[in-house]
């Protein structure tokens, strides 16, 4: 039998660890599922000096805290990769590839995204024999050796500087004129004042050549044409990223063209209900730990009230014997108001054999929507689940519209 949870996370970086520390502390039973070392890509970094309030520390030392807060707050962080997800309908599946089956209320998708490759020969095939994605995984294999970055961006950079700390000489390709970089001017700063470091601009590496291992790199210049070869014992390759979203495939998750996830940035809630993404599989601007943990307590908190909000439908509307009057509106509305306090009258006039339900759209629009109504004042009878009548204008006969209406028993 599959374990029910309120909300179950899936991946362990920033945002999926900051999802669970608000699922967690929202007393929702809270699981999270990650592949590998909680942290994502943020654990394999060796420097963090951006993190508000931290200064200068180390990517798995943050991740360390942020899963130790998480656990402490009462989340469950399990190991096991995510195979398949069914995610329409109230009850989410997921299982993962070992044959565990979760259920939840709630999901939150945050399988971040991995190093994109550059796609030149050689690369596939010396992977591991000194073609790397990651130097703080890495760097101390190439103890007194020299090597090669390619990149332009922040983490290119600071990863070339961190390599500084091992290698012999560090060369960074930047495809890029002269003075030209995408990485932050603090970085580029360090970057220039960092002696072992050398960085040759608008080229491209063409090919990356050895026999067994890493020997040297074929470069092109973008602006002659020329190529040349650098002799070099390693190729450390940060050209951005690709997102880990092919199991979401099929599933009716709206992806983009890339394969990010499209979700909304005010609630991050996907196109399925239930559903919200987070972190660096989701389509944004910025990739970084602090936005990644913001969108993880932004999920959190969106689908602390989407379970709030079925609840109540559940409770309000869907499960009464009795015939419900909804009430939607809202307090900004002054005909809305009104509409309300005559159902109000309507319905204690009925003595029990009618219930009344107050939707408030202005702060439960999603749950409005859910049920199909986009406008205030709007009122429909429910029984059993099932809507029998909607009225949206004309509420000067309200009373003789619910009771025209009303199941033959009442």
């Amino acid at each position: 039998m599959a374990e029910r949870w309120d909300l179950v996370i899936i991946g362990g970086g920033p945002a999926g660890l900051s999802a669970a520390v608000y699922g967690a502390r929202a007393r929702m039973s809270t699981l999270l599922i990650e592949k590998g070392r909680p942290g994502g890509q943020a654990a394999t970094t060796e420097e963090v000096e951006n993190y508000p309030g931290l200064g200068r520390t180390t990517g798995p030392e943050l991740m360390k805290q942020f899963r130790e807060h998480a656990e402490a707050l009462g989340a469950t962080i399990v190991r096991g990769e995510v195979g398949a997800v069914e995610l329409q309908g109230p009850v989410k599946t997921i299982r993962t590839k070992k044959g565990e089956v979760y259920e939840a209320r709630a999901v939150i998708l945050c399988p971040g995204a991995e190093p994109r490759m550059l796609g030149v020969k050689g690369e596939g095939r010396l992977r591991g024999k000194g073609v790397s994605y990651c130097a703080t995984c890495d760097a101390d294999f190439f103890t007194d050796l020299d090597v090669v970055v390619v990149g332009n961006g922040d983490a290119a950079v600071e990863e070339a500087i961190y390599l500084t700390r091992f290698a012999s000489s560090v060369t960074l390709i930047c495809i890029h004129p002269e003075g030209i970089m995408d990485a932050n001017k603090a970085a580029q700063e360090r970057l220039f004042a960092t002696p072992k470091i050398k960085v040759i601009w608008q080229t491209m590496v063409e090919e990356i050549l050895g026999e067994d291992h890493v020997e040297k790199v074929a470069l092109r210049h973008l602006g002659t044409g020329e190529r040349t070869e650098l002799p070099c014992d390693g190729v450390f390759v940060f050209v951005g990223t690709t997102p880990r979203t092919e199991f979401l495939r099929g599933t009716g998750i709206e992806l983009d063209r890339k394969g990010y996830i499209i979700a909304d940035p005010d609630t991050m809630e996907t196109n399925i209900p239930g559903v919200f993404a987070a972190g660096d599989a989701r389509r944004k601007w910025l990739r970084q730990i602090v936005t990644a943990a913001a969108d993880g307590a932004i999920a959190a908190c969106a689908a602390e009230k989407f379970l709030a909000e079925e609840e109540q439908v559940d409770r309000e509307i869907l499960s009464p014997e009795e015939p419900v009057l909804a009430v939607f509106w809202s307090p900004a509305d002054s005909l809305s108001v009104h509409v309300l306090q005559q159902a109000e009258r309507i319905v204690a006039g009925m003595g029990g054999q009618m219930r009344l339900a107050r939707i408030d759209c202005y702060k439960s629009a999603r749950t409005a929507a859910r049920l199909g109504v986009f406008d205030v004042p709007a009122v429909r009878i429910f029984h059993k689940g099932i809507p029998l009548a909607t009225l949206t204008e004309d509420f000067n006969h309200l009373e003789e519209w619910v009771v025209g209406h009303l199941p033959a028993r009442i």
